[in-house]
């Protein structure tokens, strides 16, 4: 679809749109509701096809972000930004770049706040945060890295979906497949080996993926080479293991993968990993076990709302993203009792929060 046909088609309530002409980049911010505060969320950097695909991933994404802060109970709306760029931009240009962002973030008034996303560092938002005031994710002076902590609430996610396949949340032995080793999937695989389950690693760059296994392989006082598995990323979905976490892009689920999946699980980190809605009816009617994406990758953003909240200590952040695998806990368990995904159970719980605020 064109620009154009996608605003139309779009239920949020905005999007601004801007031409970067020195690189040649479109800047999306899609702005999906505000019922319970401010449109909050991550700028992704990423190159595309075309800009109605970068603006389609960034309306996407505004929706997730809705989903996510209301199942947390959050005061934030749902808003994402896009920065689809025509390759790699680095140095100079790429400071300017975000530069120009910040400045357009700042031109909202308020109307928007963000922070990192794929493609970006804590080092970008720093340089975002010189033009605008609107970035969040400072802790002390710091810009925080959200990978460790949306890290953080996967794993108790996964403990939550192992425990409501399996009957209980031991992670001894078991084969989990982490696919994508970037600033969520690399925490996330140590997580597992502290645990000691047998880790399948699989990522595009096999030079992280190498580096992150010699570096497991090596850690604590008995080595866990025995436990770790480098999976090619074209054997991913045809891979036997107990759970599959895509932690890497999204619409990795569909109508051509989920058939070949041979897990019983999946629960990652990645943002919009069904390609279509009807994906999730073939998870359940292959009796696979989906935990919402919204829902398991929501403690990067819980951490950081908190935290613009004035909250820091570590241990109290931590313990409420612990608090995401309760909530599977009960999303399991009526979308069990109604014989249906988790995410209809899930969505119901995103609805009726918005409806109690919306009518308070």
């Amino acid at each position: 679809m064109d620009l154009q046909t996608l605003i139309e088609s779009w239920n949020g309530f905005a999007v601004v749109t801007h031409f970067d002409a020195p690189t040649g980049t479109w800047i999306f911010i899609a702005l999906h509701d505000r019922t319970l505060g401010r449109p909050t969320g991550g700028t992704r950097i990423r190159r595309y096809e075309s800009p109605a695909e970068g603006l389609n991933d960034a309306m996407h994404l505004a929706t997730g972000m809705t989903h996510k802060w209301a199942a947390a109970d959050l005061p934030y709306g749902g808003g994402k930004a896009v920065l689809a760029v025509p390759g790699p931009i680095q140095g100079e240009a790429r400071e300017s770049l975000l530069h120009r962002y910040g400045e357009l973030v700042e031109s909202l008034k308020g109307g928007f706040a963000t922070g990192e996303d794929l493609g970006t560092t804590p080092r970008d938002m720093a340089t975002i945060a010189e033009t605008t005031q609107y970035v969040i994710g400072a802790s002390q002076g710091q810009m925080t890295d959200p990978g460790p902590f949306t890290a953080r609430g996967v794993f108790a996610a996964l403990r939550s979906a192992v425990r409501a396949a399996y009957g209980d949340d031991e992670l001894t032995g078991r084969p989990i497949l982490v696919q994508g080793l970037g600033d969520v999937g690399a925490p996330l695989a140590r997580h597992l080996v502290d645990a000691g389950a047998r880790v399948l690693l699989s990522d595009t760059d096999e030079q992280r993926q190498d580096k992150l296994a010699a570096e497991l392989g090596s850690e604590g006082e008995e080595s866990a080479d025995g436990r770790l598995e480098i999976v090619p990323p074209a054997e991913v979905y045809d891979t036997p293991c107990d759970v599959f976490a895509p932690c890497a892009v999204g619409f990795v689920l569909s109508d051509q993968t989920i058939p070949r999946l041979q897990c019983r699980v999946v629960t990652g980190s990645a943002n919009n990993q069904l390609a279509s809605p009807e994906a999730a009816d073939l998870l359940h009617q292959r009796g696979i076990l989906y935990a919402p994406d919204y829902i398991a990758n929501g403690g990067g953003a819980i951490a950081f709302g908190m935290m613009e909240q004035g909250v820091d200590d570590r241990e109290i952040l931590f313990a409420r993203i612990d608090k995401i695998g309760d909530a599977l806990d009960e999303i399991f368990e009526e979308a069990a009792d109604r014989d249906e995904s988790p995410v209809r159970a899930a969505l119901r719980r995103v609805e009726r929060i918005l409806e109690r605020e919306g009518n308070g």
